[in-house]
C-alpha cells in the first residue's frame, strides 16, 4: 500500500502471494505512481527493502528522490557501529528538536552526527540518535538476557535432573548453541560447562547384600552451566543504542527534514492495521485469487472514503481554529479525530419517514447534540437540514 504524506490518504495497493519478497515489488510501484503523478519529483519514502542497489539506481536514474534505512549489516552500518563502539567521544551529535508530552516534559531529543557520510553508491547517508529508541533499545536486550537467563536456567535442572539425557558434552554444547542463537544473546553472556564425575555402586552379584557382598564401581559425566554478563560487550552495545541511519539522494533536505519524512513512513502501518480492527477483513473465506483481490479492492476503496473523511475534519478543524473536539467518553477532547470515533458519536441518530394516506411523507430526525452539530458544520453541511434529503 501507498499513501500520501497529507492525510496518509491512500492512493494505490497491490496484492500479492504470501511468498512474494518486499524489495521486488518497489520498481513497480514507483513506476505506477510516476504514472499516476505525471512526473518524478515526488519522495518515495519506505523502510529498509527499498534499499537495494536496483531499486534506489531505478529510482534515481529517472529523476525521483527517496529516503529510506540502510539495512543492518551493510559495509557502511558496520563500519560506523565499530567506530561507534572504538571510539564514542570522536563523534559530533547535533541537536535536531525535542519531542515532549501533553505535560511538557521532554519524552525525546533527535540528533544527527555532525561528520559526513557517504554511500558507496554515492547517496547520502545520514545517522540519527534518539534517546526514547535508546530507551526501548536498552529495555529490549534486558528482556532478551531475562528470557536467555531463562532458558538457561531450565536447561541446568534438565542437566541436574536423576534421568537427564544429557551424557555427553556434546549434547550439552548443541542444547546451548540453539539457546544462545535464538535468543541472540551469544555476545552478552558468558557461559560455561562444567563437568564433574558422578560415582554409583552396585552389587557383583544378585541376591540380598551382606558383609560379604562385592560392589563394582562406576562412573558417569554430569553436566552443569555457570554464566555471567560480558560487561564489557555490554558497555559498547548501549554505545549503539537508539542510533540508526537514513539513505537518501536528495540533497536539498536539511537533516531534520530527511528524518521528519521516514518518521511518517511508520503511519502506513497504521492504515494495515485497520484492515484488521476497524474493518476485520481477516479471516477470508475466499480461494480464488481474483475474488480474494476483488474483496481486497472493496476494503481499500472503504479505507480511502474512510481516511478522506478523517482529512476534510481534521483540516477543517486547522482552518477553525479547532485544537480538539469533546469526542471521547465524558466528553474529553480529541486532537485528531477518526473515521471510528465519528460514527460512534453519529450512532444514535436516527431517522424516521411516516406516511399517512397520500400525503408527503413526515421525515423525523434525532436531535443533534453540540458536538454533532459542530462536526455536520466543519465539514461543510448544514445542521438543520441533516438527515431530512
Amino acid at each position: 500500500m501507498t499513501v500520501t504524506s497529507d492525510g496518509n490518504v491512500p492512493v494505490f495497493f497491490s496484492s500479492a502471494s504470501g511468498n512474494t519478497v518486499d524489495d521486488r515489488t518497489h520498481i513497480g510501484t514507483w513506476d505506477l505512481l510516476y504514472e499516476l503523478i505525471g512526473h518524478a519529483d515526488f519522495l518515495y519514502v519506505a523502510d529498509c527493502k527499498l534499499a537495494s542497489s536496483e531499486n534506489l539506481s531505478h529510482i534515481a536514474t529517472r529523476g525521483g528522490r527517496f529516503v529510506t534505512v540502510l539495512p543492518r549489516g551493510r559495509g557502511e552500518d558496520i563500519a560506523f557501529r565499530q567506530r561507534l563502539r572504538a571510539e564514542p567521544s570522536v563523534l559530533k551529535w547535533t541537536l535536531l528538536y525535542a519531542l515532549t508530552n501533553d505535560q511538557g516534559h521532554i519524552v525525546d531529543e533527535l540528533f544527527v552526527c555532525g561528520d559526513d557520510h557517504v554511500h558507496s553508491e554515492g547517496y547520502r547517508l545520514l545517522w540519527y540518535r534518539s534517546t526514547r529508541k535508546a530507551e526501548q533499545d536498552n529495555s529490549r536486550r534486558a528482556r532478551t538476557i531475562q528470557k536467555a537467563t531463562e532458558a538457561l536456567s531450565d536447561l541446568r535442572e534438565r542437566l541436574q535432573g536423576p534421568r537427564t539425557r544429557f551424557r555427553t558434552r556434546s549434547k550439552v554444547e548443541q542444547a546451548l548453541a540453539e539457546i544462545l542463537a535464538e535468543a541472540e544473546v551469544s555476545s552478552w553472556l558468558l557461559v560455561e560447562i562444567e563437568e564433574q564425575e558422578e560415582e554409583t555402586f552396585r552389587q557383583a552379584t544378585r541376591g540380598r547384600p551382606s558383609e560379604q557382598t562385592q560392589y563394582l564401581r562406576e562412573t558417569r559425566s554430569r553436566f552443569t552451566l555457570k554464566w555471567k554478563l560480558n560487561l564489557e560487550s555490554l558497555s559498547e552495545a548501549e554505545r549503539e543504542d537508539g542510533v540508526f541511519p537514513l539513505l537518501t539522494n536528495d540533497r536539498k533536505l536539511s537533516a531534520t527534514e530527511v528524518l521528519q519524512a521516514y518518521k511518517r513512513q511508520p503511519l502506513l502501518e497504521k492504515r494495515f492495521s485497520q484492515f484488521k480492527t476497524d474493518f476485520a477483513v481477516a479471516p477470508v473465506f475466499l480461494k480464488n485469487v481474483s475474488r480474494i483481490q476483488g474483496l481486497l479492492a472493496a476494503y481499500f476503496f472503504a479505507l480511502l472514503m474512510q481516511t478522506l473523511l478523517e482529512r476534510e475534519l481534521r483540516q477543517a478543524m486547522a482552518r477553525a481554529g479547532e485544537g480538539t473536539l469533546p469526542l471521547y467518553p465524558e466528553a474529553r477532547p480529541c486532537a485528531r479525530p477518526t473515521t471510528h470515533r465519528l460514527i460512534e458519536v453519529f450512532s444514535s441518530i436516527q431517522r424516521h419517514e411516516v406516511r399517512v394516506g397520500e400525503r408527503e411523507p413526515q421525515v423525523m430526525v434525532t436531535k443533534l447534540t453540540k458536538t454533532q452539530r459542530s462536526i455536520i458544520r466543519l465539514l461543510g453541511l448544514d445542521p438543520p437540514t441533516y438527515g431530512l434529503a
